[in-house]
């Protein structure tokens, strides 16, 4: 009774030897560790066990291991004998599972007593595990030179590969080693080492163990001399991982330990190119549409810089403005749910929403362009309309639900700025959303999965599968007019160039320069900035990030083209000017959209026109009769938008001015406005400025006239206020409130609009 209570009484043998951080590629390559907080050099063990290892380890500590119960009687009386005739302790009879207690006790002074533990300990050890598991458990803690812990460790510091990859001679030199790591040290011990590994050797070839062609080959391979250098391959994915709540090493990644060479190489020299104009940072990703994973990881460059130039800042995974780069998701929902078809027609005016004046980068207005081009051209003002008509809360709901985790205001905080940069994003989420529309795009069962870090996160569906195929393709081809940089402008006159879709995007103050690229097979997405958040001239995402973009795309295969998915297609008949559903006005023609679209917005743009027999001049019944008028058909755009629409677009065609003799009148306008407001726009507040002395400042009203030359009388409830011709622009305070503003020309023909001004003591309080 007494021995059984003192053998549960005997302490359980565990290890708590904190592990290193260590990061292993698609083909089990290792890309980085880290020491453990120790400062050990211990690695988790790996899945696998090492088969060669453990024989020429038996061999050299424990011949008899299979078969005694933890402690070898004979080895205890060979020991005592030796120890007798010395006078002294030479040999301690230690069998594998008395190393494996004595490494768990961290090698306490060997005495008799701690000897008499150790061996009942092994005796309950061996009862509790196998014989594999206590190998495991020698082969995990057991030190082989330096801080060098555990036989995982050891192979791929010493020989650059995993245990189960050891040749017979670096198995033999790896189990003499823990018998006395020290002799690394030094020549003759290193010489001392290279005997017992030949020594081993021969015995393993003597008992059949090891051939003997292998047995020779195995004695002629060198010894390491020194530790490798530990890989760097992805230092800050490594970082990254190892910070994570909870994390638990070792990480299993999907990187491609080429690709990650290759692409660490590029990003490295853009980032000498950029350094050189002060952007001191870059990063990338690259996604392998086909497996929804990270094949490629660049988290920051520079490294090896002396300085600090926030090298260490993992910015795949830090917050930043996101400039124009969520535009296509807003399109994409868009044309999903019916607001737009590829070619429908987005003012692309002057327009001011409670204060908020939206601008172009380049600074200038088409008029009007369709939503496709204005998509490719990343236009801001369309891009504002239409988040306006779409809702945004609506659109920050759905990207919330498609991915980006950075959403964490309301969405009246962000406001319209939400698709030019209000938002911030991080580069690994957002090239995710654009992988998961190019799996949806390519129509694969199931596309639209959650982009995976780690091969044991499991394949997940994302929200974004709603979304559907023919949104994402028709979003997509949008993207594939995107302007190069450089030659690559010229990509459609080469047969070999790469099908592509891609955006670029940049902040406000030019402090975050984006571009993303979609191929049926790989997503990569760059940024390009100061971690700092330094604003840099020329820090823009066709200067600064397209390049890197560009080359990284010419380092993976693409696979060609994506195609349009047989399914999830329907077709509409739409004007060939405007894009809405066709008139019997309108040259028409057939374009795709998704089936579950309900656009149904007419042409209003295409209407009758009456003429003289000559075609130049308008008439109307108080001047020409019916039966000898010409009837047309005419494209007009609303005033503001043809203002700005003439200067691109050449082969526009003003309406004719009525002949002299019918006057024109409003009677003769016939529905067509001769006069639009700029500013302000139908349903908005207009703020009135407070200048730096404190006082209200002015506003400045604009329009348009139709007909050049054209003098516009202004009134402002019903009090007349200027007239103006050629450029129509007043400047005005008016009180806050509610007021009319009335606009009269030479012909009579009037515009009314009501506006709203805020009392600018009140606007911060909005």
């Amino acid at each position: 009774m007494l021995i059984i209570l003192i053998w549960f009484a005997l302490p359980v043998v565990r290890f708590k030897d904190p592990v290193s951080p260590v990061l292993f590629g698609a083909e089990g390559e290792l890309l980085g560790a880290r020491p453990a907080a120790d400062g050990q050099w211990r690695f988790p063990p790996g899945e696998r066990v090492p088969e060669r290892f453990f024989k020429v380890l038996v061999r050299f500590e424990d011949k008899r291991f299979y078969l005694h119960p933890g402690v070898d009687p004979l080895a205890v009386v060979r020991a005592m004998r030796q120890n007798l005739r010395s006078g002294k302790v030479e040999s301690g009879a230690s069998t594998i599972t008395m190393q494996v207690v004595r490494l768990a006790r961290k090698n306490r002074k060997r005495t008799y007593l701690e000897k008499l533990k150790e061996a009942a300990l092994a005796l309950r050890l061996e009862a509790r595990r196998s014989k594999k598991e206590i190998l495991a458990l020698f082969a995990a803690h057991a030190p082989f030179g330096g801080n060098v812990v555990g036989i995982d460790a050891a192979s791929w510091l010493y020989f650059g590969r995993s245990p189960e990859r050891l040749s017979w001679a670096e198995a033999a030199f790896l189990a003499v080693l823990p018998n006395d790591p020290g002799l690394l040290a030094s020549a003759a011990g290193r010489a001392r080492i290279l005997r017992k590994r030949d020594a081993l050797l021969e015995r393993l070839r003597d008992k059949g163990t090891v051939p003997g062609l292998e047995c020779r080959l195995a004695l002629v391979e060198p010894m390491p001399e020194r530790l490798r250098p530990v890989p760097r391959d992805a230092p800050h994915l490594l970082d990254t991982l190892a910070a994570r709540p909870g994390a638990a090493s070792p990480f299993r990644s999907f990187v491609a330990a080429d690709l990650q060479r290759t692409a660490k190489k590029v990003v490295e020299q853009h980032g000498e190119r950029l350094f050189d104009r002060n952007i001191r940072n870059l990063a990338a990703v690259v996604i392998d549409n086909r497996d929804a994973a990270v094949v490629a990881y660049i988290g920051n460059i520079g490294l090896e810089r002396q300085g600090e130039y926030g090298q260490s800042v993992d910015i795949l995974q830090s917050r930043r403005s996101t400039g124009s780069i969520l535009k296509p998701f807003l399109y994409a929902a868009m044309i999903k749910e019916g607001g737009i078809t590829p070619m429908t027609l987005v003012p692309d005016t002057p327009v001011r929403f409670e204060g908020f004046k939206p601008e172009n980068f380049d600074r200038r207005f088409r008029g009007a362009v369709p939503a496709r081009t204005a998509l490719a051209w990343s236009l801001n003002v369309p891009a504002v309309r239409e988040l306006r008509e779409y809702g945004i809360p609506r659109f920050e709901n759905r990207l919330r639900q498609w991915g980006m985790t950075t959403l964490d205001r309301s969405p009246e905080d962000y406001g319209l700025t939400l698709v030019l940069g209000g938002a911030e994003g991080n580069l690994i989420e957002i090239s995710a959303l654009y992988a998961k529309l190019a799996e949806l795009a390519s129509g694969a069962a199931g596309g639209g999965r959650e982009i995976r870090l780690l091969r044991e996160e499991r394949d997940a569906q994302s929200k974004m599968k709603d979304l559907g195929a023919a949104a994402a393709y028709l979003t997509l081809q949008a993207l594939t007019a995107v302007s190069r940089p450089d030659e690559e402008g010229f990509w459609r006159n080469f047969n070999s160039s790469k099908w592509v879709a891609w955006k670029t995007g940049t902040s406000f103050g030019l402090r975050d320069a984006w571009a993303v690229g979609v191929t049926p097979n790989y997503t990569i997405g760059v940024w390009a900035g100061n971690a700092d958040g330094e604003g840099k001239p020329g820090l823009a995402g066709l200067a600064a990030a397209a390049p890197v973009l560009f080359d990284l795309l010419g380092a993976v295969d693409g696979g060609g083209e994506i195609v349009r998915p047989w399914s999830g297609f329907k077709q509409v008949r739409v004007c060939t000017d405007s894009g809405f559903l066709a008139t019997e006005l309108c040259p028409a023609e057939m374009v795709w959209v998704p089936e579950e679209s309900r656009f149904d917005r007419m042409c209003a743009f295409h209407q009758t026109v009456h003429l003289d027999a000559s075609g130049r001049f308008r008439v109307d019944s108080r001047c020409e009769p019916v039966d000898r008028m010409r009837h047309d058909s005419w494209f007009v755009l609303p005033p503001i938008q043809e203002y700005y629409y003439r200067t691109d677009h050449p082969a526009y065609r003003p309406l004719p001015p009525f002949r002299a003799d019918c006057g024109g009148g409003p009677a003769g306008e016939r529905g067509f406005r001769v006069m639009n407001l700029v500013y302000p726009e139908p349903d908005t507040s207009v703020y009135v400025p407070v200048g730096l002395d404190g006082n209200p400042g002015e506003v400045v009203f604009e329009a348009v006239h139709r007909e050049d030359g054209a003098t516009i009388h202004w009134h402002l409830d019903e009090r007349y206020v200027a007239s103006t011709k050629v450029f129509h622009q007043i400047s005005m305070h008016p009180d806050p409130g509610e007021h009319r503003l009335i606009l009269t020309d030479d012909e009579g023909r009037r515009l009314e609009r009501k506006f709203q001004v805020v009392n600018p003591a009140r606007r911060g309080d909005r």
